[in-house]
């Protein structure tokens, strides 16, 4: 390989493996052009090739490192950690940890990916807990919501570190200068929520970070784009992320049905079908899939499972625009001040890593 930007792939990750993984690479060099990296992909070497030789041009940036060895998707993270050494997704993040790449990504079992990365990159200074931030589509483009199930639960001074994260990360992949952050809580008064998520908001008020925080935001204010960055506890936050995406499948197949309901109905979907199809674009997951586990000595971005290769290309766009930036130093910087004045949050507590 050579000196240039390198992502790593776990290619047998995820419902359909290098059938995806592959084609997605592709797809994200031919975006990329000029600025396209170069990629190690790690599985089944004849499976990658096989996929790989219908890419044309693009195979010139792909470098194959076999192993028969894939982590399961219902393999449990415990069991993946001691059994995982020489799979694809293990092999994957080693190729990170060994700086031969700068990033990677994988489609594969999101406990698998955390655990092993958590393994092997350990946290960047100052951390507890990695979080799982997920690209929400809003009114007004698109917001960064975390944690969205790395993290059963957070104490306050661990959503401090997610509000953190998460600015940074919407600064340097959508390109915000200086990000607002809300809190999700089930109403906007100062009384309102448990006392972790009170406490949260006291710190972020006070501690004095380089953060524009808004307050208390509420469900319905995520769709709203009403700030940023949305932080919250993994359980909730990924109870939040699956109901959205079952609503968005909910209104794709009612539309659809509502308009091949009748000749009249067809007839109506033909006239509106530029503005339906632009719906659609609005709705469709591909087009934000890439969630980064942020906090790690290194970056990792977690593809959807079941995406197809436009989604994965977005997850290595992500992961490309991480690579490009310098919000870990931003994160550590930030955790500095914040442990300047709150020195017990930058001890390290028992991470319960959601399975």
């Amino acid at each position: 390989m050579s000196n240039s930007l390198v992502i790593s792939i776990d290619a047998m990750g995820g419902d359909h493996g290098p059938a995806v993984a592959a084609p997605g690479v592709a797809l994200a060099i031919e975006r990329l052009g000029a600025r396209a990296p170069r990629f190690l992909l790690h599985g089944d070497a004849a499976k990658i090739e096989a996929e790989l030789s219908k890419l044309g041009a693009a195979r010139a940036l792909c470098e194959v490192r076999h192993t028969d060895k894939v982590v399961a998707s219902n393999e449990k993270p415990a069991h993946a950690v001691r059994r995982g050494k020489g799979s694809s997704l293990w092999n994957a993040v080693e190729s990170v940890r060994q700086g031969e790449a700068r990033a990677v990504v994988s489609s594969g079992n999101t406990g698998a990916l955390m655990a092993i990365s958590k393994l092997q990159l350990r946290m960047l200074s100052g951390l507890d807990r990695p979080a799982i931030v997920a690209t929400w589509p809003t009114l007004k483009g698109v917001s960064a919501v975390l944690d969205v199930g790395a993290n059963v639960s957070s104490d306050a001074a661990q959503l401090v570190e997610f509000a953190i994260m998460g600015a940074a990360f919407h600064r340097a992949v959508h390109g915000a200068k200086k990000p607002t952050v809300g809190l999700l809580n089930v109403g906007s008064e100062e009384q309102k929520g448990h006392e972790e998520v009170r406490e949260a908001h006291r710190l972020l008020r006070e501690v004095g970070l380089d953060l524009d925080y808004r307050g208390f935001v509420e469900g319905d204010d995520i769709a709203k784009g009403t700030v940023d960055v949305v932080v919250t506890d993994g359980f909730t936050g990924n109870i939040a992320l699956k109901t959205a995406e079952g609503t968005a499948r909910f209104v794709r197949q009612a539309l659809k049905d509502a308009f091949t309901s009748s000749l009249q109905a067809k007839l109506g979907a033909l006239i509106a079908a530029p503005a339906l199809r632009k719906m659609r674009d609005r709705l469709d997951t591909s087009l934000v899939n890439g969630g980064p586990l942020l906090g790690l000595g290194g970056i990792v971005v977690k593809s959807h499972g079941g995406t197809d290769a436009r989604g994965f290309a977005n997850a290595i766009k992500v992961a490309l625009d991480l690579a490009n930036s310098d919000y870990d130093k931003q994160i550590v910087r930030q955790m500095k001040q914040l442990a300047a004045v709150l020195p017990d949050a930058a001890e390290p507590a028992a991470s319960e890593i959601a399975r």
